[in-house]
Protein backbone atom coordinates (compact mmCIF):
# COMPACT_ATOMS: atom_id res chain seq x y z
CA UNK A 1 0.00 0.00 0.00
CA UNK A 2 2.66 2.33 -0.45
CA UNK A 3 0.59 4.82 -2.51
CA UNK A 4 -1.66 5.33 0.35
CA UNK A 5 0.44 7.20 3.06
CA UNK A 6 0.21 9.46 5.69
CA UNK A 7 1.76 13.26 5.31
CA UNK A 8 1.34 15.46 8.66
CA UNK A 9 -0.91 12.85 10.47
CA UNK A 10 -3.52 12.79 7.17
CA UNK A 11 -3.56 9.59 5.03
CA UNK A 12 -3.26 10.52 1.31
CA UNK A 13 -4.10 8.12 -1.98
CA UNK A 14 -0.97 9.46 -3.77
CA UNK A 15 -0.63 13.70 -3.35
CA UNK A 16 -4.43 13.60 -1.99
CA UNK A 17 -5.94 13.68 1.55
CA UNK A 18 -8.55 10.97 1.54
CA UNK A 19 -10.34 13.18 3.51
CA UNK A 20 -10.98 15.63 1.23
CA UNK A 21 -11.65 12.92 -1.28
CA UNK A 22 -14.63 12.11 1.42
CA UNK A 23 -15.82 16.08 1.44
CA UNK A 24 -16.06 15.96 -2.09
CA UNK A 25 -17.32 12.89 -2.75
CA UNK A 26 -18.76 11.71 0.09
CA UNK A 27 -18.71 8.07 1.43
CA UNK A 28 -18.52 5.04 1.20
CA UNK A 29 -16.40 5.47 -1.77
CA UNK A 30 -13.13 2.83 -3.72
CA UNK A 31 -10.61 4.88 -4.32
CA UNK A 32 -7.76 3.37 -6.81
CA UNK A 33 -4.03 4.71 -6.84
CA UNK A 34 -3.45 5.27 -10.98
CA UNK A 35 0.30 4.76 -10.02
CA UNK A 36 -0.39 1.78 -8.16
CA UNK A 37 -2.06 0.25 -11.26
CA UNK A 38 0.51 1.17 -13.42
CA UNK A 39 3.24 -0.52 -11.44
CA UNK A 40 1.43 -3.53 -10.74
CA UNK A 41 0.53 -4.07 -14.06
CA UNK A 42 4.08 -3.45 -15.02
CA UNK A 43 5.62 -6.34 -13.08
CA UNK A 44 4.00 -8.85 -15.06
CA UNK A 45 4.39 -7.19 -18.57
CA UNK A 46 8.19 -6.15 -17.92
CA UNK A 47 8.64 -9.92 -16.77
CA UNK A 48 7.26 -10.77 -20.03
CA UNK A 49 9.49 -8.95 -22.43
CA UNK A 50 11.00 -10.47 -25.06
CA UNK A 51 8.91 -13.58 -24.81
CA UNK A 52 5.86 -14.35 -26.77
CA UNK A 53 3.81 -13.98 -23.84
CA UNK A 54 0.30 -11.75 -23.26
CA UNK A 55 -1.21 -10.93 -19.57
CA UNK A 56 -5.08 -10.86 -20.07
CA UNK A 57 -6.49 -8.96 -16.66
CA UNK A 58 -8.86 -11.11 -14.74
CA UNK A 59 -11.16 -7.87 -15.23
CA UNK A 60 -14.02 -10.24 -12.88
CA UNK A 61 -11.31 -8.39 -9.81
CA UNK A 62 -12.42 -4.97 -11.20
CA UNK A 63 -14.31 -4.14 -13.89
CA UNK A 64 -14.59 -0.13 -13.56
CA UNK A 65 -14.30 1.44 -17.04
CA UNK A 66 -11.07 3.69 -16.61
CA UNK A 67 -9.46 1.11 -15.00
CA UNK A 68 -10.02 -1.09 -18.04
CA UNK A 69 -9.00 1.65 -20.73
CA UNK A 70 -6.07 2.30 -18.18
CA UNK A 71 -4.85 -1.12 -18.74
CA UNK A 72 -5.91 -1.62 -22.36
CA UNK A 73 -3.55 1.43 -22.88
CA UNK A 74 -0.55 -0.77 -21.35
CA UNK A 75 -0.91 -3.43 -23.41
CA UNK A 76 -3.24 -5.25 -21.73
CA UNK A 77 -5.40 -8.32 -22.90
CA UNK A 78 -8.56 -9.73 -21.15
CA UNK A 79 -10.33 -12.46 -19.24
CA UNK A 80 -13.51 -12.80 -19.60
CA UNK A 81 -15.95 -14.85 -17.33
CA UNK A 82 -19.42 -13.53 -18.89
CA UNK A 83 -20.71 -11.40 -22.80
CA UNK A 84 -21.38 -8.31 -20.21
CA UNK A 85 -17.29 -8.14 -19.57
CA UNK A 86 -16.68 -8.48 -23.06
CA UNK A 87 -19.20 -5.34 -23.85
CA UNK A 88 -17.21 -3.82 -21.04
CA UNK A 89 -14.01 -4.47 -22.66
CA UNK A 90 -15.11 -3.02 -25.96
CA UNK A 91 -16.77 -0.29 -24.14
CA UNK A 92 -13.52 0.70 -22.71
CA UNK A 93 -11.53 0.63 -25.73
CA UNK A 94 -10.35 -2.71 -25.23
CA UNK A 95 -8.77 -5.39 -27.86
CA UNK A 96 -11.48 -8.37 -28.20
CA UNK A 97 -8.77 -10.30 -30.28
CA UNK A 98 -6.45 -10.31 -26.70
CA UNK A 99 -9.72 -11.86 -25.06
CA UNK A 100 -10.08 -15.70 -23.30
CA UNK A 101 -13.63 -16.19 -22.39
CA UNK A 102 -13.55 -18.56 -19.39
CA UNK A 103 -16.46 -20.12 -17.14
CA UNK A 104 -18.61 -23.25 -16.73
CA UNK A 105 -21.88 -21.95 -17.79
CA UNK A 106 -21.36 -20.11 -21.46
CA UNK A 107 -24.67 -18.82 -23.10
CA UNK A 108 -25.53 -19.26 -26.56
CA UNK A 109 -25.73 -15.88 -26.90
CA UNK A 110 -22.21 -15.38 -24.98
CA UNK A 111 -21.04 -17.59 -27.54
CA UNK A 112 -22.62 -15.55 -30.72
CA UNK A 113 -21.40 -12.02 -29.31
CA UNK A 114 -17.60 -13.09 -28.23
CA UNK A 115 -17.73 -14.98 -31.87
CA UNK A 116 -19.25 -12.01 -33.87
CA UNK A 117 -15.83 -10.46 -32.26
CA UNK A 118 -13.57 -12.69 -33.39
CA UNK A 119 -11.96 -13.35 -29.47
CA UNK A 120 -8.48 -14.84 -29.01
CA UNK A 121 -10.10 -18.08 -27.31
CA UNK A 122 -12.64 -19.67 -25.62
CA UNK A 123 -11.49 -21.69 -22.47
CA UNK A 124 -14.17 -24.27 -23.07
CA UNK A 125 -14.71 -26.53 -19.63
CA UNK A 126 -16.91 -29.01 -20.39
CA UNK A 127 -17.73 -31.63 -23.37
CA UNK A 128 -21.47 -30.54 -23.12
CA UNK A 129 -19.98 -26.63 -23.61
CA UNK A 130 -17.52 -28.23 -26.67
CA UNK A 131 -20.59 -29.31 -28.21
CA UNK A 132 -22.39 -26.21 -27.77
CA UNK A 133 -19.99 -24.20 -29.04
CA UNK A 134 -19.28 -26.14 -32.11
CA UNK A 135 -23.22 -26.00 -32.56
CA UNK A 136 -23.08 -21.95 -32.26
CA UNK A 137 -20.26 -21.76 -34.61
CA UNK A 138 -21.64 -23.57 -37.16
CA UNK A 139 -24.69 -21.41 -37.28
CA UNK A 140 -22.90 -18.67 -37.76
CA UNK A 141 -19.90 -20.05 -40.13
CA UNK A 142 -17.25 -19.89 -38.13
CA UNK A 143 -14.66 -22.28 -36.40
CA UNK A 144 -14.29 -21.18 -32.97
CA UNK A 145 -10.90 -21.11 -31.50
CA UNK A 146 -10.60 -23.33 -27.96
CA UNK A 147 -8.19 -23.74 -25.14
CA UNK A 148 -9.52 -26.49 -22.74
CA UNK A 149 -9.27 -25.50 -19.33
CA UNK A 150 -7.64 -28.36 -17.89
CA UNK A 151 -7.97 -29.26 -13.99
CA UNK A 152 -5.13 -30.57 -12.64
CA UNK A 153 -5.65 -31.54 -9.26
CA UNK A 154 -3.25 -29.72 -8.03
CA UNK A 155 -3.98 -28.49 -4.13
CA UNK A 156 -3.22 -23.99 -4.09
CA UNK A 157 -3.08 -23.84 -0.48
CA UNK A 158 -5.88 -21.24 0.05
CA UNK A 159 -9.30 -20.36 0.61
CA UNK A 160 -11.39 -23.03 -0.16
CA UNK A 161 -14.02 -20.62 -1.72
CA UNK A 162 -11.12 -19.53 -4.31
CA UNK A 163 -9.39 -23.06 -4.83
CA UNK A 164 -10.74 -24.18 -8.60
CA UNK A 165 -7.86 -26.74 -9.43
CA UNK A 166 -9.03 -30.16 -7.95
CA UNK A 167 -11.36 -32.68 -8.50
CA UNK A 168 -14.26 -31.11 -6.24
CA UNK A 169 -14.03 -27.92 -7.79
CA UNK A 170 -16.52 -27.07 -10.66
CA UNK A 171 -14.17 -25.55 -13.25
CA UNK A 172 -12.33 -27.45 -15.74
CA UNK A 173 -11.84 -30.87 -17.66
CA UNK A 174 -10.87 -33.90 -15.17
CA UNK A 175 -6.88 -34.12 -16.36
CA UNK A 176 -8.04 -37.85 -16.50
CA UNK A 177 -10.52 -37.04 -19.15
CA UNK A 178 -8.20 -34.20 -21.16
CA UNK A 179 -6.66 -36.23 -23.71
CA UNK A 180 -10.15 -37.89 -24.51
CA UNK A 181 -11.55 -34.36 -24.44
CA UNK A 182 -9.12 -32.95 -27.24
CA UNK A 183 -9.61 -35.94 -29.41
CA UNK A 184 -12.99 -34.60 -29.65
CA UNK A 185 -12.39 -31.20 -29.77
CA UNK A 186 -10.41 -31.60 -32.41
CA UNK A 187 -12.82 -33.71 -34.89
CA UNK A 188 -15.44 -31.33 -34.12
CA UNK A 189 -15.68 -29.35 -37.62
CA UNK A 190 -16.45 -25.67 -35.86
CA UNK A 191 -13.58 -26.26 -33.70
CA UNK A 192 -10.17 -24.84 -34.10
CA UNK A 193 -7.95 -25.74 -31.31
CA UNK A 194 -5.62 -23.66 -30.16
CA UNK A 195 -4.48 -23.86 -26.55
CA UNK A 196 -4.45 -25.42 -22.94
CA UNK A 197 -5.15 -23.58 -20.00
CA UNK A 198 -5.47 -24.32 -16.30
CA UNK A 199 -6.45 -21.90 -13.15
CA UNK A 200 -6.02 -23.46 -9.94
CA UNK A 201 -6.92 -20.72 -7.53
CA UNK A 202 -6.86 -17.03 -6.33
CA UNK A 203 -4.15 -15.57 -3.31
CA UNK A 204 -1.35 -18.50 -3.96
CA UNK A 205 1.76 -17.24 -1.54
CA UNK A 206 3.80 -19.98 -2.80
CA UNK A 207 4.33 -20.39 -7.00
CA UNK A 208 5.06 -24.37 -5.91
CA UNK A 209 1.40 -25.69 -6.72
CA UNK A 210 1.42 -23.45 -9.94
CA UNK A 211 4.60 -25.06 -11.03
CA UNK A 212 3.26 -28.43 -10.87
CA UNK A 213 0.40 -27.50 -12.72
CA UNK A 214 2.72 -26.33 -15.32
CA UNK A 215 4.70 -29.64 -15.60
CA UNK A 216 1.54 -31.50 -16.27
CA UNK A 217 0.34 -28.98 -18.84
CA UNK A 218 3.87 -29.60 -19.97
CA UNK A 219 3.21 -33.04 -20.30
CA UNK A 220 -0.23 -33.12 -21.65
CA UNK A 221 0.89 -31.51 -24.71
CA UNK A 222 3.87 -33.86 -25.51
CA UNK A 223 1.35 -36.40 -25.65
CA UNK A 224 -1.37 -34.07 -27.43
CA UNK A 225 1.93 -33.82 -30.09
CA UNK A 226 2.07 -37.17 -30.79
CA UNK A 227 -1.47 -37.40 -31.66
CA UNK A 228 -0.72 -34.51 -34.12
CA UNK A 229 -3.01 -32.09 -32.01
CA UNK A 230 -0.93 -28.94 -32.15
CA UNK A 231 -1.76 -25.96 -29.26
CA UNK A 232 -0.04 -22.84 -30.23
CA UNK A 233 -0.70 -21.23 -26.66
CA UNK A 234 -0.23 -22.25 -23.12
CA UNK A 235 -2.83 -20.36 -20.33
CA UNK A 236 -1.69 -20.86 -16.97
CA UNK A 237 -4.10 -18.45 -15.21
CA UNK A 238 -3.50 -16.47 -12.62
CA UNK A 239 -3.82 -16.74 -8.81
CA UNK A 240 -0.28 -14.89 -7.51
CA UNK A 241 -1.62 -13.09 -4.06
CA UNK A 242 -1.07 -9.75 -2.40
CA UNK A 243 -0.29 -8.48 1.11
CA UNK A 244 -3.62 -7.92 3.19
CA UNK A 245 -2.07 -8.83 6.85
CA UNK A 246 1.33 -9.70 7.01
CA UNK A 247 1.62 -12.27 3.91
CA UNK A 248 4.81 -13.06 1.88
CA UNK A 249 3.60 -13.71 -1.51
CA UNK A 250 6.11 -14.99 -4.34
CA UNK A 251 7.61 -12.03 -6.54
CA UNK A 252 5.58 -11.79 -9.79
CA UNK A 253 9.30 -11.38 -11.76
CA UNK A 254 10.47 -14.69 -9.75
CA UNK A 255 7.69 -16.53 -10.22
CA UNK A 256 7.37 -15.45 -14.32
CA UNK A 257 11.39 -16.24 -14.42
CA UNK A 258 10.42 -19.90 -13.18
CA UNK A 259 7.93 -20.15 -15.58
CA UNK A 260 9.88 -19.50 -18.57
CA UNK A 261 13.09 -21.25 -17.82
CA UNK A 262 11.01 -24.55 -17.47
CA UNK A 263 9.56 -23.30 -20.50
CA UNK A 264 13.04 -23.07 -22.24
CA UNK A 265 14.17 -26.14 -20.74
CA UNK A 266 11.15 -28.52 -21.86
CA UNK A 267 11.53 -26.80 -25.97
CA UNK A 268 15.15 -26.98 -25.62
CA UNK A 269 15.32 -31.04 -24.25
CA UNK A 270 12.28 -32.68 -25.92
CA UNK A 271 9.00 -30.79 -27.12
CA UNK A 272 9.43 -30.39 -31.17
CA UNK A 273 6.50 -29.01 -31.50
CA UNK A 274 5.90 -25.36 -33.29
CA UNK A 275 6.95 -22.52 -30.50
CA UNK A 276 4.04 -21.53 -28.17
CA UNK A 277 2.90 -18.48 -26.34
CA UNK A 278 1.97 -18.26 -22.93
CA UNK A 279 -0.76 -16.31 -21.72
CA UNK A 280 -1.15 -15.14 -18.01
CA UNK A 281 -4.30 -14.25 -16.24
CA UNK A 282 -3.99 -12.00 -13.40
CA UNK A 283 -6.18 -9.86 -11.47
CA UNK A 284 -5.92 -9.72 -7.43
CA UNK A 285 -2.40 -8.74 -7.75
CA UNK A 286 -3.16 -6.05 -10.21
CA UNK A 287 -5.80 -4.30 -8.59
CA UNK A 288 -6.03 -5.64 -4.62
CA UNK A 289 -3.38 -3.18 -3.53
CA UNK A 290 -4.02 -0.33 -5.74
CA UNK A 291 -7.47 0.69 -4.03
CA UNK A 292 -9.27 1.04 -0.43
CA UNK A 293 -13.04 1.25 0.48
CA UNK A 294 -13.14 4.71 2.42
CA UNK A 295 -16.17 4.80 4.81
CA UNK A 296 -17.21 7.23 7.97
CA UNK A 297 -17.98 6.31 11.65
CA UNK A 298 -21.53 6.89 12.60
CA UNK A 299 -21.68 5.39 15.99
CA UNK A 300 -19.61 4.20 18.62
CA UNK A 301 -21.15 1.28 20.61
CA UNK A 302 -19.38 0.17 23.38
CA UNK A 303 -20.67 -3.33 24.96
CA UNK A 304 -19.75 -6.01 27.68
CA UNK A 305 -18.74 -8.39 25.28
CA UNK A 306 -17.71 -6.51 22.52
CA UNK A 307 -16.96 -2.36 21.30
CA UNK A 308 -18.53 -1.87 18.08
CA UNK A 309 -17.94 1.21 15.53
CA UNK A 310 -20.28 1.38 13.67
CA UNK A 311 -19.24 2.77 9.59
CA UNK A 312 -21.39 3.37 6.70
CA UNK A 313 -19.83 1.22 4.63
CA UNK A 314 -21.18 -2.61 4.86
CA UNK A 315 -21.49 -6.26 3.62
CA UNK A 316 -23.34 -5.16 0.38
CA UNK A 317 -20.06 -2.86 -0.31
CA UNK A 318 -17.13 -5.16 0.75
CA UNK A 319 -18.34 -8.84 0.44
CA UNK A 320 -15.08 -10.83 1.52
CA UNK A 321 -14.71 -10.42 5.69
CA UNK A 322 -18.53 -12.28 5.72
CA UNK A 323 -17.99 -14.56 2.59
CA UNK A 324 -14.62 -15.39 3.04
CA UNK A 325 -13.80 -14.46 6.52
CA UNK A 326 -11.02 -12.29 4.97
CA UNK A 327 -8.81 -10.28 6.98
CA UNK A 328 -8.99 -6.38 5.74
CA UNK A 329 -6.93 -3.90 7.17
CA UNK A 330 -8.18 -0.78 8.83
CA UNK A 331 -6.48 2.31 9.24
CA UNK A 332 -8.04 5.87 10.91
CA UNK A 333 -7.69 8.76 7.98
CA UNK A 334 -6.38 11.18 10.41
CA UNK A 335 -3.56 10.05 13.17
CA UNK A 336 -5.46 10.93 16.75
CA UNK A 337 -2.95 10.57 20.41
CA UNK A 338 -4.88 8.75 22.67
CA UNK A 339 -5.23 5.32 24.00
CA UNK A 340 -6.59 2.74 21.78
CA UNK A 341 -9.50 0.56 22.05
CA UNK A 342 -10.02 -2.81 20.65
CA UNK A 343 -13.74 -2.47 17.77
CA UNK A 344 -15.36 -4.45 15.63
CA UNK A 345 -15.71 -2.35 12.46
CA UNK A 346 -18.95 -3.28 11.29
CA UNK A 347 -22.07 -1.85 8.73
CA UNK A 348 -25.47 -0.99 9.39
CA UNK A 349 -26.72 -3.33 7.45
CA UNK A 350 -29.35 -5.79 8.96
CA UNK A 351 -27.17 -8.95 9.22
CA UNK A 352 -24.82 -10.19 12.07
CA UNK A 353 -22.42 -11.14 9.32
CA UNK A 354 -22.23 -7.69 8.76
CA UNK A 355 -18.67 -6.75 9.17
CA UNK A 356 -15.52 -5.22 7.90
CA UNK A 357 -13.39 -6.24 10.73
CA UNK A 358 -12.84 -7.73 14.02
CA UNK A 359 -11.07 -6.58 17.14
CA UNK A 360 -8.66 -3.92 15.68
CA UNK A 361 -7.28 -1.57 18.05
CA UNK A 362 -8.22 2.48 17.28
CA UNK A 363 -8.15 5.62 18.23
CA UNK A 364 -11.22 6.54 16.78
CA UNK A 365 -14.38 8.97 17.00
CA UNK A 366 -17.72 9.57 15.80
CA UNK A 367 -17.38 11.36 12.26
CA UNK A 368 -13.84 10.13 11.96
CA UNK A 369 -12.99 8.72 8.37
CA UNK A 370 -11.46 5.17 8.07
CA UNK A 371 -10.07 3.00 5.09
CA UNK A 372 -10.56 -0.58 4.65
CA UNK A 373 -7.29 -1.77 3.02
CA UNK A 374 -6.39 -3.69 -0.02
CA UNK A 375 -10.29 -3.41 -1.21
CA UNK A 376 -9.30 -2.60 -5.26
CA UNK A 377 -10.09 -6.71 -6.34
CA UNK A 378 -13.36 -8.02 -5.71
CA UNK A 379 -14.37 -5.46 -3.54
CA UNK A 380 -17.46 -3.22 -6.16
CA UNK A 381 -17.51 -6.45 -8.85
CA UNK A 382 -19.31 -7.96 -5.70
CA UNK A 383 -20.65 -5.11 -4.49
CA UNK A 384 -24.82 -5.58 -4.28
CA UNK A 385 -28.05 -3.62 -3.12
CA UNK A 386 -29.09 -5.56 -0.05
CA UNK A 387 -30.92 -3.59 2.41
CA UNK A 388 -32.18 -1.36 -0.80
CA UNK A 389 -28.36 0.53 -0.64
CA UNK A 390 -26.83 2.10 -2.98
CA UNK A 391 -23.10 1.10 -4.31
CA UNK A 392 -20.48 3.31 -3.69
CA UNK A 393 -18.79 5.81 -5.46
CA UNK A 394 -15.75 5.14 -7.31
CA UNK A 395 -12.83 7.56 -7.59
CA UNK A 396 -9.35 7.66 -9.23
CA UNK A 397 -6.47 8.77 -8.24
CA UNK A 398 -3.43 10.80 -9.88
CA UNK A 399 -0.46 12.53 -8.50
CA UNK A 400 -2.29 15.74 -6.83
CA UNK A 401 -5.46 14.78 -9.21
CA UNK A 402 -8.68 12.77 -8.50
CA UNK A 403 -11.50 11.92 -10.71
CA UNK A 404 -14.81 10.83 -10.26
CA UNK A 405 -14.89 7.14 -12.43
CA UNK A 406 -18.56 5.85 -10.91
CA UNK A 407 -21.30 7.82 -9.37
CA UNK A 408 -22.89 6.95 -6.66
CA UNK A 409 -25.91 5.21 -6.92
CA UNK A 410 -29.62 7.16 -5.97
CA UNK A 411 -32.49 5.40 -4.82
CA UNK A 412 -33.90 6.45 -7.95
CA UNK A 413 -31.17 4.14 -10.12
CA UNK A 414 -32.35 1.26 -7.73
CA UNK A 415 -36.19 2.00 -8.94
CA UNK A 416 -35.47 2.61 -12.58
CA UNK A 417 -35.91 -1.19 -13.53
CA UNK A 418 -38.86 -2.01 -11.59
CA UNK A 419 -42.67 -1.74 -12.65
CA UNK A 420 -45.55 -1.30 -10.05
CA UNK A 421 -47.54 -3.70 -12.26
CA UNK A 422 -50.72 -4.76 -11.41
CA UNK A 423 -51.88 -8.51 -11.94
CA UNK A 424 -56.05 -7.45 -11.61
Amino acid sequence: MSHFSYRNGALHAESVALSDIADKFGTPTYVYSKQALEENFSAWSDACKGRDALVCYAMKANSNLAILRLLAALGSGFDLVSGGELLRVLAAGGDPRKCLFSGVGKTRDEMRLALSHDILCFNVESIPELHRLNEVAGQLGKKAPVSLRVNPNVDPKTHPYIATGLKANKFGVAFSDALNAYRLAASLPHIDVVGIDCHIGSQLLDDAPLLEALDKLIDLVDTLDKEGIAVHHLDLGGGIGIVYDDERPVAVGAYLGRVFARIDSWRKSRYAGSPIKVCFEPGRSIVGNAGVLLTRVEYLKPGEEKNFCIVDAAMNDLMRPAMYEAWMGVQTVTQREGRALTWDVVGPVCESGDWLARERALVVEPDDLLVINSAGAYGMTMASNYNSRGRAAEVLVDQDRCVLIRQRETPESLFALEQQASLD
